[in-house]
């Protein structure tokens, strides 16, 4: 995936995620979060806010985390996906360099939904 602002891209892809343990798991992994990451929203927002845990050339030229697959999780678990958010909402306004941005909601690893 490639952005157009020379932003680094990492996807997030929250493909059969149904509960918080399953997001932060897929977090830490997708994410490259370190085994200290603390598995829950605050430690979240932190690390989403340190581009000191962006991965390499982030810090300098911005990171783009697209979120995938994050339909189930939202209909599953509505009010941890409305942390996750916020979460996600705090982080792009903390300051420049970091944006998420939520894809169509499908798993990379599966196709579209078809219509019908």
């Amino acid at each position: 995936m490639h952005d157009p602002a020379g932003r680094i891209v990492v996807v997030l892809d929250l493909g059969g995620v149904t509960d918080k343990a399953a997001f932060m798991d897929r977090c830490a992994r997708d994410l490259a979060l370190p085994d200290w990451f603390g598995r829950n929203w605050d430690a979240l927002a932190d690390s989403m806010a340190d581009p000191a845990l962006w991965p390499d050339g982030a810090g300098d030229r911005g990171l783009l985390v697209v979120v995938q697959g994050w339909r189930t999780y939202a209909e599953t678990r509505p009010e941890e996906w409305q942390v996750a958010e916020e979460i996600f909402a705090e982080a792009t306004d903390r300051g420049p360099g970091l944006f998420v941005t939520l894809g169509l909601g499908e798993s990379s690893e599966s196709p579209p939904d078809q219509p019908g």
